[in-house]
């Protein structure tokens, strides 16, 4: 490390009493200057010497947030089911179906989910590779040698041939070694620097990318509750008209029994009866599928959640409004749009990484070392030596190799920059069709409720006129097989209703932010179902697992405790804080909307999985639940 290397202008002064006084400070200065010249007179480079000055000393572009196409308003915002202000809680939006079981599910989830953590680790080890760059700033290479020599001179190689016949002339001697080397590259042209900036970025990338996550667990979460509530309604629909047509056929062949009509009516009835009955077995097939996809996505093998979900209920009431505010809210909140800016942030970083190469590397190079022949003479004053100097290393005739670098470099960013747009436009498409998803759906389902009701009365009807004589059976066989499919497509497009509105809040980008206040949504429903009880609306909520205290965070059903497992303190709560991690971006303005009521704060976050043993303050982190810092700032929005 301390020799010269080819290419590398250097100056060595070896330490001595005598002359440790002096210091090479005028090659210093000659290097530096020689160096500014170079940098002028650099050929294929970007970046000139007044913007390398304003930029602090840095090559490459300075990145500025790209704009985006959105649009001003919803297509559909005249609809009186959207509006565009109002009191929603986007943390915590699953608590507008009012259903306890379902925010136990999603606190649970959010606790055990499997992905949901590797996200998180995702992030820690963009932290871990943010530290290894910031070390770069600090000198790259530090070493302790040592080593021990035996040489042995041949006497017959020139010129030792010529001495070996002098009296006393050793032609073997010990060669002992040891000492400290140190190389520090200064970062001249900024190029460890934004080796920094791209990895502050990668790690905002990376928490955006476990907010994305966590939006899509939430929706898949309460998508599959919402299918397992359905298919309970479908199942009782279908026993109810088993039960119905049991009745039907009961009449038939008592007419039959009669002499009053043939053994055709009997037939046809156990025809219908058997066709409903078929329906059963596919829908609790259904329902063990969709119970199956839970028990995963809670992080636990499948298993009956019969004791968690309580007896067979209803599908959640679905509020006739949803609040969707506007487009650039939309743009703000939602993680992968702030995760596709914060790639190309790192992007940006990285032209001036490739850039730097234009440029001299700059470096100081020293060694400390003691060396004697006789070991017992090693630590003696006068077998210390060293040498310190600057010197440079430059590529030259790079033949356009490091020119084409930066300038895909540059192709790479311009395609982050493309990408960040084309993520905004999916954004929006993704909104419009979940807004018009919901309110379709809204409007097929009051058009089935009274086909529905018009079929049911038809059918009592059928029934009625048919012991009396007055019509065939095959009015009645028509009416009812008429009445299972308009009650079946009834609770499909009643569950179809809470899956849109799923959807709209997914869409959203809303609760990632749940982090901040993880038990917030369990509290919610349970003032929610307080007030509503005691004020005489009717309440029907989903069976109520046993009530969370609020003095610690509600106990999950489905946690297991790890055998052997240690005593974790609980986590800080989780703030904006930049500090500690290096990141100086400022946090984003969020859009703020008010939540449906005051809340009381949770006691503390979720304990954090088993972090690797390191003293590092890094690791001073909650797991999944992971401090809200380096939001993307502000986004640049036209339209």
């Amino acid at each position: 490390m301390g020799n010269t290397q080819p290419g590398e202008l250097q100056r060595h002064r070896t330490w001595s009493p005598a002359n440790s006084a002096r210091r090479p400070r005028s090659g210093i200065v000659a290097l530096a200057s020689l160096t500014t010249l170079l940098l002028i007179a650099a050929g294929g480079c970007s970046t000139s010497l007044r913007d390398w000055w304003h930029k602090g000393f840095k090559v490459g572009p300075d990145y500025c947030p790209p704009s985006a196409e959105v649009g001003e308003a919803w297509i559909d915002s005249n609809d009186p089911a959207v509006k565009t202000s109002g009191n929603i809680d986007y943390a915590h939006w699953w608590t507008v179906f009012n259903d306890p079981v379902l925010n136990e599910l999603v606190y649970t989830a959010y606790q055990e989910n499997l992905p949901l953590k590797i996200a998180a680790w995702r992030i820690m080890e963009a932290r871990y590779q943010l530290g290894v760059a910031r070390g770069y700033l600090l000198p790259q290479e530090q070493q302790a040698i040592g080593s021990f020599m035996r040489n042995q001179m041949s006497g017959e190689a020139f010129p030792m041939s010529k001495f070996s016949q002098i009296p006393g002339f050793k032609m073997s001697y010990d060669d002992w070694l040891g000492g400290l080397t140190a190389s520090w590259e200064l970062d001249f042209w900024g190029r460890y620097r934004r080796m920094i900036e791209a990895a502050e970025a990668n790690v905002q990338a990376q928490e955006e990318d476990y907010n994305a996550a966590l939006v899509l667990l939430q929706a898949e979460v309460a998508s599959t509750y919402i299918q397992l509530r359905e298919l309970d309604e479908r199942l009782d629909l279908a026993r109810k008209n088993v039960a119905l047509q049991r009745d039907t056929l009961a009449i038939a062949k008592a007419r039959f029994e009669q002499g009053i009509v043939s053994q055709l009516d009997v037939h046809q009835a156990q025809a219908i009866l058997s066709n409903t009955e078929s329906m059963i077995p596919m829908l609790e097939s259904m329902r063990r599928v969709a119970e199956n996809r839970l028990c995963t996505l809670l992080g636990q093998p499948p298993q009956d959640l019969d004791p968690v979900l309580g007896p067979p209920g209803k599908i959640p009431t679905v509020p006739p409004e949803v609040v969707v505010g506007i487009p650039a809210d939309l743009l703000r909140r939602r993680p992968d749009v702030r995760r596709a800016e914060r790639l190309a942030a790192a992007q940006c970083a990285k032209i001036g990484v490739a850039e730097a190469e234009f440029y001299p590397h700059i470096a100081i190079t020293g060694q400390l070392a003691w060396q004697a022949e006789n070991f017992s003479d090693l630590f003696g004053s006068s077998a210390f030596t060293g040498m310190i100097g600057p010197g440079f290393r430059w590529n030259i005739l790079n033949y356009g190799r490091i020119r084409n670098n930066v300038l895909m470099e540059d192709a790479r960013f311009r395609q982050a920059i493309l990408g960040y747009q084309e993520t905004v436009l999916r954004a929006a498409e993704e909104a419009e069709d979940m807004i018009t998803a919901f309110l379709m759906e809204q409007r097929r389902l009051r058009a089935l409720e009274q086909a529905t009701q018009a079929t049911a009365q038809a059918s009592q009807l059928a029934v009625a006129q048919y012991q009396q004589g007055l019509i065939d059976f095959q009015r009645v066989i028509d009416s009812q097989r008429a009445l299972v499919q308009q009650q079946d497509a009834l609770a499909e497009s009643r569950g179809k209703v809470a899956l849109n509105l799923i959807g709209v809040y997914k869409a959203l980008g809303g609760g990632w932010e749940m982090r901040r206040n993880p038990t917030a949504g369990v509290i919610l429903t349970q003032l929610q179902t307080k007030q509503g009880s005691q004020s005489g609306q009717a309440v029907t909520p989903a069976p109520t697992p046993a009530e969370v205290p609020q003095s610690a965070p509600p106990a999950s059903p489905f946690k297991r405790e790890p055998e052997n497992s240690q005593p974790q303190a609980p986590a800080a709560p989780a703030q904006p804080s930049a500090e500690g991690q290096g990141q100086q971006v400022p946090p984003a303005p969020m859009p703020e909307a008010p939540p449906a009521q005051k809340l009381p704060q949770a006691p503390g976050n979720l304990p954090p999985p088993p972090v690797p043993s390191e003293s590092s303050a890094e690791q001073k982190l909650s797991l999944p639940v992971l401090p809200v810092q380096g939001e993307v700032g502000e986004i640049g929005i036209s339209g």
